[in-house]
């Protein structure tokens, strides 16, 4: 079902809860974004087109995954779920998709992601997500993803490319059964690196916590990154201030222009054998004489593994990543990765 835009009026909200700030605004939003809350000059907060909501259910069919719920809200949609994956038919590969373009001011975009018991889909977005340049106010997006017992999901967005004097808090929680398996991608760039536009936003924060379903927290990645002359904080533990390192020195991107992470929670191995295989998958990639720089760790409670990359080559970063995905993949469930076509 896809509703008509409306004002999120208290009539509204109580007609349909989603309409409700308390549904789509962050329980909580960092202080190095929040500081930049303020009425903008063109559409303000719950206007029609700032709210983005999408809501997706799957469960297992016969045998395949199908797409069972499906609530969306422009900017935020879908088209109809693919089965290409020649080594996985059963898999339910979903392009997220927004028509507004990228994140603009005042936005607050969320997505319900429920992959049942049994599942096996794979979410990415059509495209990079473009975060516009931000006069007034900031934007956030919200992500919680859920996967059941024996699940497989693989939840691997484009990366996200914050313009010059743009805010977003962006959100992920997974809450994964103890059963199921997430792989989870997460890149953001320094700028519109082919204009030479490099980490001049004002503030990029991110957290992305790992529960179990009671609520337990597993693990918790925080990144605020606050480049120096937006102010007397640098994120990361960098040292900042104005004219200080920001976020280029050595304690948050180095210099670099990429950082991606890719999260990996399964019981299908023990976590040292999934973080061995991802060392070795991103030990070759790079070029000779290349920055690419990677870091592993097994994540708490045997839960799984985590992967870092920075880098200033975007295409050997995204190989890197794509050659951890693959090796992951081989290791968990015995099958390649596939190719993924988008325009």
């Amino acid at each position: 079902m896809t509703p008509s835009p409306s004002f999120p009026t208290a009539a509204a909200s109580r007609l349909d809860p989603r309409l409700d700030p308390r549904h789509y605004e962050p329980d909580r939003v960092p202080s190095e974004v929040l500081r930049y809350a303020g009425t903008p000059d063109t559409l303000a907060v719950g206007r029609p087109g700032k709210v983005g909501l999408l809501e997706l259910a799957f469960e297992e069919v016969g045998g395949r995954t199908e797409l069972t719920g499906h609530y969306q809200k422009s900017p935020l949609q879908i088209m109809r779920p693919l089965y290409f994956d020649p080594a996985r038919p059963d898999l339910a590969v979903t392009f997220l998709m927004s028509t507004g373009g990228g994140i603009l001011q005042a936005d607050r975009l969320r997505t319900d992601l429920r992959c049942g018991a049994g599942t096996a889909v794979h979410l990415t977005t059509q495209a990079a997500t473009k975060v516009y340049r931000m006069e007034h106010d900031y934007a956030t997006q919200l992500v919680n993803l859920t996967a059941g017992p024996r699940a497989y999901v693989e939840y691997l967005p484009e990366p996200v490319i914050p313009f010059v004097d743009s805010r977003l808090y962006q959100r992920t929680v997974l809450t994964v059964d103890p059963a199921a398996t997430v792989l989870a991608g997460e890149t953001v760039l320094a700028g519109r690196l082919a204009r030479g536009e490099r980490n001049a936003y004002r503030v990029f924060a991110s957290d992305l916590e790992v529960r179990r379903p009671d609520g337990g927290l597993v693990a918790l990645d925080t990144v605020r990154l606050v480049p120096a002359r937006a102010g007397s904080w640098a994120g990361g533990g960098a040292g900042g201030g104005a004219g200080g390192a920001g976020v280029t020195g050595p304690a948050v991107l180095g210099g670099h222009d990429v950082m991606s992470s890719l999260y990996v929670l399964s019981p299908l191995a023990p976590a040292a054998r999934i973080a061995d295989v991802l060392h070795e998958a991103v030990a070759g990639c790079g070029r000779p004489g290349g920055d690419l720089l990677s870091g592993v760790s097994v994540l708490p409670q045997d839960g799984g593994a985590w992967l870092r990359l920075l880098g200033s080559d975007t295409r050997a970063c995204a190989a890197a990543l794509r050659a951890a995905w693959d090796a992951v993949r081989r290791l968990l469930i015995g099958v390649p990765a596939p190719e993924l076509r988008k325009t």
